[in-house]
């Protein structure tokens, strides 16, 4: 059975929230053998989520979760003063219940351009961000770091790690940075 394909997170059967297990889903109910392990925000934890029930928003409905916190994606404010996101709501429901998470050390953060979610490409170190450098400038001066030290001490899974997302509309890189 061909896997499903996460609009905005075209890589995450790589980024390491999926692992072989043999096992039913908690779900759906059918043997699998790909076992979700990225996060999931609910009250009750399934034992076992295959991808197809996330793909499908059966996981996040059940179990009235998410795989990608709201208040997380860029844009989306918690003071319910402020005004609503620019990004249409379906849009938001895609990525909070229908997109694996990564791994982060502090909750996820999921960039967005051209008023839509971006796509999370993988994780990123100082080698994977050089040729869009120029591209990420502004995500880089934005963060609290100076830029040579993003630029110089960037990893995958280190103490400072890179998350590279790209824009579906227009191609723009961007970049998101999470310390320990």
């Amino acid at each position: 059975m061909k896997l499903p394909v996460f609009k905005y997170s075209p890589n995450v059967y790589e980024l390491g929230v999926f692992d072989s297990i043999d096992g039913v889903c908690s779900i759906c109910n059918e043997q699998r053998d790909l076992k979700y392990t990225g996060s999931f925000y609910s009250i009750h934890k399934p034992d076992y989520i295959c991808p197809f029930c996330i793909a499908d928003g059966k996981a996040a409905e059940k179990y009235n979760g998410e795989f990608n916190d709201y208040l997380g994606i860029e844009g989306v404010s918690p003071d319910p003063n402020d005004p609503p996101p620019s990004i249409a709501q379906e849009l938001l429901i895609e990525v909070t219940e229908k997109t694996p998470g990564y791994h982060s050390f502090q909750p996820e953060v999921w960039l967005t351009h051209c008023g839509e979610p971006c796509a999370l490409i993988g994780y990123a170190d100082s080698e994977t961000i050089k040729p869009y450098l120029t591209e990420l400038r502004a995500d880089i001066e934005y963060l609290e770091y100076s830029p040579e030290y993003i630029i110089n001490h960037l990893t995958k899974d280190g103490s400072l790690a890179g998350y590279l997302f790209q824009c579906l509309t227009c191609g723009q890189h961007r970049l998101h940075v999470d310390g320990d």
